[in-house]
C-alpha cells in the first residue's frame, strides 16, 4: 500500500509540530502528514526542574493528538527507511509513503551501549539521568546523605550541553539547605576543556563553581560504569606533562596537579587501573550518549558523523533538494536545543513554500543560534544565547524584562525558565506563532 502527501514530516517533537503549524499558516490547504509513533509529547526543558523537585512531571506532558495541528494527518507509525531517489519513506506497518517534500525531524536517541555498564546502571539505585527519568533523579537527590556526588556527560553531542550542569547546581543548593554540604564533595567530570564554549557564560559559571566549591575535572571521557562497586571509569583526553598529575596519590610526590584538568581539586576515593581513573561515587547523574535514530544512520541522508547532512544555513539536504532537516537530528555545529529549533523552523518553512511556488529556495540564513538556560540556584539563572561562532548574542527583548546582562545570574531569568517559557511553548510555539 502506498499513500502520497505534499509535505511529509518525520517526527512529532518540537520541530515537526512547529513546521507543520507554520506551513499551515502560509497555506491552510496544504496536504501535510506527520509520522510519529508516540502517544505523548513532552516539554523536555522542564525536566531539569523536575529532577530538582521544583516542577511537576505531569505538567511536561500532553497527548500527541492535542498538539498535532488541525488539518495535519497523523500517521501513528515508525519510519524505518528512506528511498529518496523515488521520494519514499517506508514505515513499519502503514506501507510506503511518497512525498513532494520531506522534513526529517525525528530527534535523537540514546545509545547506552557506548558506555560499558550504562544500560544495566541507568535509572536504578543511585544512578540517575534527567534525560531519561527526572522523577528518579529527584528521588536520588532527595535521598542523598553525603559523600561523593558525581555529575558527568558523554563525548557525543547531547540535548542542551549545559543540562548536566544545571541539575548539579540545583542539587548543591538542595544539599546545602539540608545541611549536607560539609560532608559532600561535588564533582563535575566533562570531556570538554572548558565549562562552556561561550566566554562570558564560562566566566560566570566558573564563579558559580567556585562559590559552590565544585571540583571540575576536564578532559574526562566516561568509559564504563560499575554500578555494583559504584565506580565511574574515565580515560583522559589529553596527555599530562611530566611534572604534573591528575590526582594526588602516594605515587605523585613532588608533582603538581595539572590545572587544565583539575579545578577546585577534591581528594575523593579513586582507583587507578592502567590508563583509567575510577571515581567512587555515592550518587551519579549523567547525560546518556546520543546518536541519530538507526533508520537515519543507516540511510544515504547522513554525513560522516552519522547526523543528517543538511546545509548549515538553509537546512536543505546537501544531496536532495526536496528534503529538509532540522532539530536534534541535523548535523549542525551548534547546541541541540528547542531554542535552536525556534530559529530553524521559519527558514525551513520559507524555503519549502518558495520551492513549491517558484522552484527555488529563499535567502534566509540560519546563523547557528542556540540558547541554553543555565539554572545556577533555585531562583537564579544565566541565559546563554550564541551562534555558530560561539558569539554571545542576547535577545534584545530581555531588556523588556529589565535584564541588562543575561550572562550574569538573575532571578527574572529563573521566572522566564519556570513560568514564561513553558507557557510560550504550549500556547505560541506549537501553534505556529513566532516568539
Amino acid at each position: 500500500m502506498t499513500t502520497h502527501h505534499q509535505v511529509l514530516i518525520i517526527g512529532g517533537g518540537t520541530a515537526g509540530i512547529m513546521v507543520s503549524a507554520q506551513l499551515l499558516k502560509k497555506d491552510k490547504n496544504l496536504d501535510i502528514a506527520i509520522i510519529e509513533p508516540a502517544e505523548t509529547h513532552y516539554y523536555q526543558p522542564a525536566w531539569t526542574l523536575v529532577g530538582a523537585g521544583t516542577f511537576d512531571f505531569s505538567k511536561t506532558a500532553k497527548t500527541m493528538a492535542s498538539v498535532i495541528p488541525q488539518g495535519v494527518q497523523w500517521i501513528k507509525d515508525y519510519a524505518v527507511s528512506f528511498d529518496p531517489d523515488v521520494n519514499t519513506v517506508i514505515t513499519k506497518s502503514k506501507g510506503d509513503i511518497t512525498y513532494d517534500y520531506l522534513v526529517v525531524a525525528p530527534g535523537l536517541v540514546y545509545d547506552f551501549s557506548l558506555i560499558d555498564g550504562l544500560k544495566e546502571a541507568i535509572d536504578k539505585g543511585v544512578v540517575c539521568s534527567n534525560y531519561t527519568d527526572p522523577n528518579h533523579t529527584w528521588e536520588v537527590v532527595k535521598n542523598f546523605k553525603g559523600g561523593t556526588a558525581l555529575f558527568t556527560q558523554p563525548t557525543t553531542p547531547i540535548k542542551c550541553g549545559g543540562a548536566p550542569q544545571k541539575i548539579m547546581y540545583l542539587a548543591e543548593n538542595h544539599f546545602k539547605n539540608k545541611g549536607l554540604k560539609a560532608k559532600t564533595d561535588i564533582i563535575f567530570a566533562t570531556p570538554g576543556s572548558v565549562i562552556f564554549g561561550v566566554k562570558p557564560i564560562a566566566k560566570t559559571l566558573m564563579e558559580v563553581v567556585d562559590r559552590k566549591d565544585i571540583n571540575v575535572r576536564f578532559h574526562h571521557k566516561l568509559m564504563r560504569i560499575d554500578a555494583d562497586k559504584k565506580i565511574a571509569w574515565y580515560e583522559l583526553a589529553k596527555t599530562i606533562e611530566e611534572n604534573k598529575c591528575v590526582i594526588i596519590s602516594d605515587k605523585t610526590e613532588g608533582k603538581i596537579l595539572d590545572p587544565s584538568v583539575q579545578h577546585n581539586y577534591k581528594n575523593v576515593k579513586m582507583t587507578i587501573e592502567g590508563n583509567r581513573y575510577g571515581i567512587h561515587y555515592d550518587m551519579l547523574h549523567l547525560a546518556p550518549p546520543s546518536v541519530a535514530p538507526k533508520f537515519v544512520q543507516d540511510s544515504s541522508l547522513v554525513n560522516d558523523a552519522k547526523w543528517l547532512d543538511v546545509d548549515h544555513h538553509t537546512m536543505q539536504h546537501n544531496t536532495y533538494d526536496n528534503i529538509f532537516g532540522l532539530g536534534d537530528v541535523a548535523g549542525l555545529p551548534t547546541a541541540k536545543t528547542g531554542a535552536a529549533i525556534r530559529k530553524q523552523v521559519p527558514i525551513v518553512v520559507d524555503n519549502i513554500a518558495l520551492l513549491m511556488k517558484y522552484n527555488k529556495i529563499g535567502n534566509q540564513s540560519y546563523n547557528g543560534y542556540s540558547s541554553c538556560p543555565l539554572v545556577t540556584d533555585y531562583g537564579k539563572m544565566v541565559l546563554a544565547e550564541f551562534d555558530y561562532d560561539k558569539n554571545f548574542i542576547p535577545d534584545p527583548k530581555l531588556k523588556q524584562l529589565m535584564i541588562n546582562d543575561s550572562s550574569k545570574e538573575h532571578w527574572r531569568l529563573w521566572m522566564l525558565k519556570k513560568y514564561m517559557l513553558p507557557y510560550l511553548y504550549w500556547n505560541k510555539m506549537l501553534k505556529g506563532l513566532n516568539v
